[in-house]
């Protein structure tokens, strides 16, 4: 379900929401850009942003824009998911 780095939030019975951490987005981007045998420099390039973002955004340092962070998923073919979750004070 979970590791333990990341936090979960309790939705309803036994339903978790994972919510990743920025280390964790960063190794996911990572991870993905290696798949795809492309060095940084390159990603960077493609991306239409510095080098030293891509560095920062896989580090899960820095604070990147929505709209970097975005451009660098799209780029390695990856995406951001929102779902709405369920509040406690929603009624039915």
């Amino acid at each position: 379900m979970c590791n333990q780095e990341c936090r979960c939030t309790f939705a309803e019975k036994s339903q978790y929401i994972e919510i990743m951490t920025q280390q964790e987005i960063g190794k996911t981007i990572r991870d993905r850009r290696k798949k795809l045998k492309v060095d940084q420099r390159t990603l960077a390039d493609l991306a239409g942003v510095a080098i030293n973002t891509v560095v920062a955004i896989e580090r899960g340092e820095g604070n990147p824009q929505l709209k970097t962070l975005l451009v660098v998923l799209d780029t390695l073919g990856l995406q951001l998911d929102i779902n709405t979750k369920r509040l406690a004070y929603e009624t039915m």
